[in-house]
């Protein structure tokens, strides 16, 4: 199976916590067969100080996308996720989201559909998102969306154009 991560990070160190981050996915799910350049944008649904920085990787893999969200989750917790620190954040706010050093999203595996309670693939939300479909389309732009059957690059050209 082929799954497909997208990477962000808003820490003032995110370029770096992006490469650790990759370094570790490979590690513990499979080989990078394609990553995209480290792309930067404004946050998104929140206010941030600092910009994020997103990568999108594709790595082969044996594992099922229950064990690669298992192992995307752990791999944050070591780079150094708080999602306590998160929530508390998100309290005081009012926001749905928080500045985070990292958080890796399972955007496919293959061509599955799946909605669990732990894992939706394809992400539910992509087709909203220019800071995920950008990475994105570096790397599998004529990917066609296997819900939406429309390839990655129409579905960004449309958002951008809105």
């Amino acid at each position: 199976m082929i799954a497909t991560l997208l990477t962000g990070s808003n820490a003032p160190e995110r370029e770096q916590i992006l490469q650790r981050t990759a370094t570790l996915l490979a590690e513990r799910i499979g080989e990078v067969v394609a990553h995209s350049r480290i792309y930067s944008s404004q946050a998104w649904g929140f206010s941030a100080e600092e910009p994020f920085a997103n990568q999108a990787l594709r790595l082969r893999t044996s594992l099922t996308p229950m064990q690669v969200l298992d192992v995307a989750l752990e791999v944050e917790q070591i780079v150094g996720r708080d999602r306590a620190q998160e929530a508390w954040e998100k309290s005081l706010t009012g926001e749905r989201y928080a500045s985070r050093v990292v958080d890796v999203d399972v955007m496919f595996c293959d061509d599955e559909i799946i909605s669990e309670p732990r894992l939706c693939v394809p992400h539910p939300l992509l087709h909203e998102r220019e800071f995920a479909l950008e990475p994105l389309c570096e790397i599998m732009g004529d990917y066609c969306h296997p819900v939406l059957q429309r390839s990655l690059q129409d579905i960004y050209s449309e958002l951008k154009s809105k």
